[in-house]
């Protein structure tokens, strides 16, 4: 006869007794509370009395189908901008058929017809501009960037844009050399079709009884990425000159490939922690919320600014201090990227349309599109949130918030100090103070954002916390 034992009504072989401890150590020794808020067997409940499951309200109506997303049309974009052999910064902008001009060309073309197709409502607009880096031989050289504008509905909100962006400008492996063939189909004309769908998709949903969006959106193509960000750099300045609020900005660069067995799979998405404390940069919590509309089969969320060594357009809004996040492919090829075409030793080199896999991308293009769809409808974030309850049995939170009528109320979000995902805490239905009776400041980090009746969430605020510097040591007695 086996030795067997009795773990919680269920009999287990002696032999699988190791198993089961490991299980147990994988799962940290973790139990659900009833908030929802994981804890350790062995350490005390917060609060000690449990409380009731917080009031979730479900998430918008009308979500994107993955269906809706035209990859014919993703695909006929990025082909016209192959076409035109390269579109490398210093390359012609005034050449119809070959250059960065004839790039620009295709984009404005389709952006156009959207706006027909749907009404009108797509404001299209090429922005030009010089600029200056080393990569341009420290010379003022004109640049210009494509924008497609869809106002928002709210009299305030309207004034928060949300921005999509891919660079639409291409490079060889002499990112000085405007002769050489750059036929930038991933980098990045992939993100380009992205944003281009994604102003399709959403002028479509606008249409089609989808609802107007309260904040304004714009879906962007730029140009100089390779030369130093320059277009993105532009762009954060043009927004602000337009008396703009950047509410948050997907650069999608590198998203069009997935070569690796079991495509398509989850696209990555980068976020960095910025200059402050415990994680929660402006861009953590915009990279937070597209998971969390998106899911986490879909979206691997990344906690590094970018790719290691690397940059893209979304730094410059980083570094602002604005809300700003990068897509990228699950695992990149560096053979098809920043490369001269050409066959050296048996390998090709070359950044290719026959590389892509629009599976993946038009995955890629329906989850931009709906996180900017949820975005947009949501209320303002709360403002000047902040923690209190130091040296005390009870987290105090605070809050304000300008009066919104299709706003239903807030969401309190906490979560331990080592976890990277908010949980609900509990709903409030007003700004102001409240207390967590037997929670900790220790413990945990706590945010607030904004649900509107909708359903929709602004992105979540962490508290500021009280800063008590520990006392000086007392001069010496004479």
């Amino acid at each position: 006869m086996r030795a067997t034992m009795t773990v919680r009504g269920s009999q287990f072989p002696r032999r699988c007794l190791s198993y089961a401890v490991f299980a147990l150590a994988v799962s940290g020794l973790a139990v659900n509370t009833a908030s929802g808020q994981r804890a350790a067997l062995r350490d005390p409940a917060e609060p000690e009395q449990g409380k009731p499951r917080p009031r979730l309200m479900p998430r918008p109506t009308g979500a994107m189908a993955r269906t809706s997303v035209d990859e014919k049309s993703m695909r006929a974009l990025i082909g016209k901008l192959v076409a035109c052999g390269t579109r490398l910064t210093l390359s012609s902008w005034t050449d119809a058929k070959r250059g960065i001009g004839c790039g620009r060309d295709a984009i404005a073309a389709r952006f156009n017809e959207i706006a027909k197709e749907f009404g009108g409502k797509l404001q299209v607009v090429v922005d030009k501009f010089e600029s200056t880096s080393a990569r341009t031989a420290d010379k003022a050289i004109p640049l210009e960037n494509v924008y497609a504008i869809l106002p928002g509905s709210d009299p305030t909100l309207a004034k928060t844009i949300f921005i999509v962006s891919g660079h639409f400008d291409s490079r060889p492996s002499d990112v000085m050399d405007p002769q050489a063939d750059a036929p930038g189909a991933d980098d990045d004309a992939s993100g380009v079709a992205v944003s281009v769908e994604c102003a399709r998709l959403l002028s479509r949903a606008g249409v089609k009884g989808g609802g107007t969006y309260r904040a304004t959106i714009l879906f962007a193509a730029v140009s100089g990425e390779e030369q130093g960000l320059l277009g993105s750099t532009h762009l954060v300045d043009w927004v602000k000159q337009q008396g703009y609020t950047v509410g948050g900005m997907l650069d999608d660069d590198i998203v069009g490939a997935d070569p690796a067995a079991g495509a398509p799979h989850r696209v990555r998405l980068f976020s960095g922690n910025g200059e402050i404390d415990d994680a929660d940069s402006p861009s953590r919590e915009l990279a937070r919320a597209v998971e969390e509309i998106d899911g986490r089969a879909a979206v691997r969320m990344i906690f590094r600014v970018d790719r290691y060594g690397r940059g893209g357009d979304h730094y410059p809004f980083y570094k602002a201090g604005l809300p700003a996040v990068r897509f990228t492919e699950p695992l990149e090829n560096y053979n098809h990227q920043h490369q001269t075409p050409r066959t050296e030793n048996g390998i090709e080199y070359g950044d290719f349309e026959k590389y892509l896999n629009f599976a993946f991308m038009g995955d890629v293009a329906r989850d931009n599109a709906e996180a900017l769809r949820q975005l947009a409808l949501a209320p303002a974030p709360p403002a000047n949130a902040r923690l209190a309850g130091a040296v005390t049995p009870d987290a105090k939170l605070s809050w304000s918030a300008d009066d919104d009528a299709e706003r239903a109320g807030f969401e309190i979000l906490w979560r331990e100090t080592s976890d990277s995902r908010w949980q609900v805490y509990e709903f409030a239905a007003s700004p102001g103070e409240t207390d967590l009776k037997g929670v900790s400041t220790d413990n945990h980090f706590f945010a607030v954002r904004a649900v509107g009746k909708n359903g929709a969430r602004s992105i979540a605020v962490p508290t500021e916390i009280e800063r008590r510097p520990p006392p000086p040591p007392s001069a010496p007695k004479q």
